[in-house]
C-alpha cells in the first residue's frame, strides 16, 4: 500500500469515526438516564421476575442458556433482596454516569448491573437490551466524563492555559478504536435489520401492515395508520432503504451537513417506532445511540482553544477494545450469511458470551400474514372465570381488545410471544404457579383462583382471512399430570434444533419458528420469532 493510499485511508477513518467529545457528553447523560429508567420500570414486576417463586427460577435460567460462560451477576444468589440489589446497583450506576461522577467505574459497573438483569430476566428482554449493554461496553473506552460532568469540575488540573502549559488540557474530539467500534456499532444494528428484511414477506406482502397490528407490535395509532396502504407501502420502502443505504452514507459522506441529517433522520425514525410499536425501550436507546454522532457544527460555541486536542487510547486499552470489535464483527458476519445455520464454534462462542457482544438484530425479518395473542383462562372459587394476564378483566378467547398492548407492558408481551417456543418450554410451568400465586396473594377468600390456563392462539392471514383460529395450551396450574389431558405435555414435548443451543436459538430472530401440536388435531400452530 503506498503513501497516498495511507493518506487517503487515514483523511477517511478521521473524518468517519472522529466524534465531538461535547456530544459524548451528552451521550454519556442519555445513557445514564437509561440506566435509571429501565431499573425502575423493572421494579412493576419485581416479585414476579426477580424472585425464587416468580417466572425465572435459577434453575429454569440456567437450562435455558446451558452455557455457564452466560454470567450474571444475578445468578449468585436465589433471593430478592440480591436480585433488588443489582437491579438498586444498576439505578445508581446511571446516575452516577449522567452526573459524571467516577464516569469510567460507573460505566463498567453500569454494563455488568445491565448485562445481570438482562440475563436473569432473559425470555422477557429484547434488542435493545443488549444493543444497550453493547454502548456501555464500547463507552467504557471512551472519555465520557471529559466535558459537563463532576468529574471535570472536580479535577485540580482541568483545561490547559497558555500561562500554566503543563496542565492537561481537555479533549475536543476523540479519535480512536472505541470511537470507531461506537460508529460500527450502529451500522452492525441497522444492516443486520435491512438485510434480514431483504426476503419475499417484505418485497411482495403486506409486512408493515401486519406488524403494526395491535395483535403483533402494534400500538393502536400503528394499527391505525398501517390499515391505509399508502403509508405502509411508503414506510416499507423508507425501513429498507434507511436501514440499509444511510447506514452506508454514515461512514462515506461525513461532512457535517450530510451526517446531520442522517442523525435527524434516525432520531425522528424511532420517535416514529416509539409511536406506532410496542418495544419497549428499544426506540429510545435508539435515540441515544445517535447523540454521540451530532456533528461539531452543531454547538453555538467551538471549544475552547485550549481544548483542541484529540484523546486517543492507550497501547493496552485500544488493543482490548481491537479485539472486542473484532468478536463483534466475527458475530455479525455469523448472523448475515448462510454461516448462521451453524452455531459457532465454542472458543468463539465463549468470548461473545463473556462481553455480552452477539451482534443478533435481524429485527422483524419475517412477518407472516397472521395475526397473534395470548390470553388465559383462571377459574375462581366464586364460579367466574377471568383472564389473569389482563388485570382480572373477563376472558376473551378470540383477539382481545387491545391485543398485546393490553398487556401491562411491553416485557409480558415479549415474554408470552416466546413462551410457546420449545426453548422456553422449562418456563411454562413456573409461570403459571406464580401468577396463581400473585393472584391469591392479593385476592379476596370468594376470589381465590382454583385452576388456570395460558393460551396461545394464532389466525393465518389476519382477522379478514377465512383460516380457522388454532389455540394451544401453553401453560398451566396446578400442573397437568400424564395421566390428564395431555395436551399440556405433548405441547411442550417439542423437538430442540440439533443445530441451535438454547440461547442462541432464543437469542436469534432469524432462526425458523416452531411448529407444535394443538388443541385441534388436525391442525398446526405456527409461532413467529421472538420480538427483538
Amino acid at each position: 500500500m503506498n503513501a497516498l493510499v495511507r493518506s487517503r485511508l487515514a483523511r477517511w477513518a478521521s473524518a468517519a469515526f472522529t466524534l465531538d467529545a461535547r456530544s459524548l457528553a451528552v451521550y454519556r447523560i442519555g445513557l445514564g438516564l437509561l440506566l435509571l429508567v429501565d431499573s425502575l420500570l423493572r421494579t412493576r414486576d419485581f416479585s414476579l421476575m426477580f424472585t425464587p417463586r416468580g417466572i425465572f427460577p435459577l434453575a429454569a435460567v440456567a437450562e435455558f442458556y446451558g452455557d455457564p460462560t452466560n454470567w450474571s451477576v444475578a445468578f449468585w444468589h436465589d433471593a430478592a433482596w440480591w436480585g433488588g440489589l443489582v437491579l438498586a446497583i444498576q439505578g445508581l450506576a446511571g446516575i452516577a454516569l449522567a452526573l459524571g461522577y467516577r464516569t469510567r467505574l460507573a460505566t463498567v459497573i453500569g454494563w455488568v448491573a445491565l448485562v445481570s438483569v438482562v440475563r436473569r430476566t432473559a425470555p422477557a428482554t429484547n434488542a435493545g437490551d443488549m444493543w444497550l449493554g453493547c454502548q456501555l461496553l464500547w463507552s467504557i473506552f471512551l472519555p465520557l466524563g471529559e466535558w459537563w460532568s463532576l468529574d471535570a469540575c472536580c479535577r485540580t488540573a482541568d483545561v490547559g492555559t497558555a500561562e500554566d502549559p503543563g496542565r492537561t488540557p481537555r479533549p475536543a474530539v476523540v479519535f480512536s478504536v472505541a470511537s470507531a467500534a461506537l460508529v460500527l456499532q450502529l451500522v452492525a444494528v441497522y444492516w443486520g435489520a435491512g438485510f434480514s428484511k431483504c426476503n419475499q414477506t417484505w418485497f411482495e406482502g403486506d409486512a408493515v401492515t401486519h406488524a403494526l397490528s395491535v395483535h403483533d407490535h402494534g400500538t393502536p395509532l400503528g394499527m391505525l395508520l398501517g390499515q391505509f396502504a399508502g403509508v405502509a407501502w411508503a414506510a416499507k420502502w423508507a425501513v429498507l432503504g434507511g436501514e440499509i443505504i444511510l447506514p452506508l452514507a454514515l461512514v462515506t459522506a461525513t461532512g457535517p451537513i450530510v451526517r446531520g441529517g442522517i442523525v435527524l433522520a434516525f432520531i425522528a425514525f424511532h420517535t416514529a417506532i416509539w409511536l406506532t410499536m410496542s418495544v419497549g425501550l428499544f426506540a429510545p436507546i435508539g435515540m441515544v445511540a445517535w447523540l454521540p454522532l451530532i456533528p461539531s457544527a452543531w454547538w453555538p460555541q467551538p471549544a475552547p482553544r485550549s481544548a483542541r486536542e484529540t484523546a486517543r487510547l492507550r497501547p493496552a486499552a485500544s488493543l482490548a477494545c481491537s479485539l472486542a470489535a473484532a468478536l463483534a464483527a466475527v458475530s455479525f458476519v455469523h448472523q448475515v450469511t448462510p454461516w448462521q445455520s451453524r452455531p459457532l464454534p465454542r472458543w468463539l462462542a465463549a468470548p461473545l458470551n463473556l462481553t455480552a457482544l452477539r451482534q443478533a438484530w435481524a429485527m422483524f425479518a419475517l412477518v407472516p400474514a397472521q395475526e397473534q395473542w395470548i390470553y388465559s383462562r383462571a377459574v375462581l372459587k366464586d364460579g367466574s372465570t377471568v383472564d389473569v394476564l389482563r388485570h382480572g378483566r373477563p376472558v376473551e378467547a378470540i383477539r382481545p381488545a387491545g391485543g398485546f398492548c393490553s398487556l401491562p407492558h411491553h416485557r409480558w408481551h415479549k415474554f408470552f410471544w416466546i413462551l410457546p417456543r420449545p426453548q422456553t418450554r422449562m418456563f411454562a410451568g413456573p409461570t403459571a404457579a406464580a401468577l396463581a400465586d400473585d393472584w391469591n396473594r392479593r385476592a379476596a377468600a370468594d376470589r381465590q383462583m382454583t385452576s388456570l390456563e395460558i393460551r396461545f392462539a394464532v389466525q393465518p392471514g389476519g382477522s379478514g382471512a377465512d383460516a380457522a383460529v388454532r389455540d394451544a395450551l401453553v401453560a398451566a396450574w396446578p400442573s397437568r399430570s400424564p395421566a390428564g389431558s395431555g395436551n399440556l405435555d405433548r405441547f411442550l414435548q417439542a423437538n430442540d434444533s440439533a443445530e441451535a443451543t438454547p440461547s442462541e436459538a432464543a437469542w436469534s430472530a432469524a432462526d425458523q419458528p416452531p411448529t407444535s401440536e394443538q388443541s385441534r388435531p388436525d391442525s398446526s400452530l405456527t409461532l413467529l420469532p421472538p420480538p427483538r
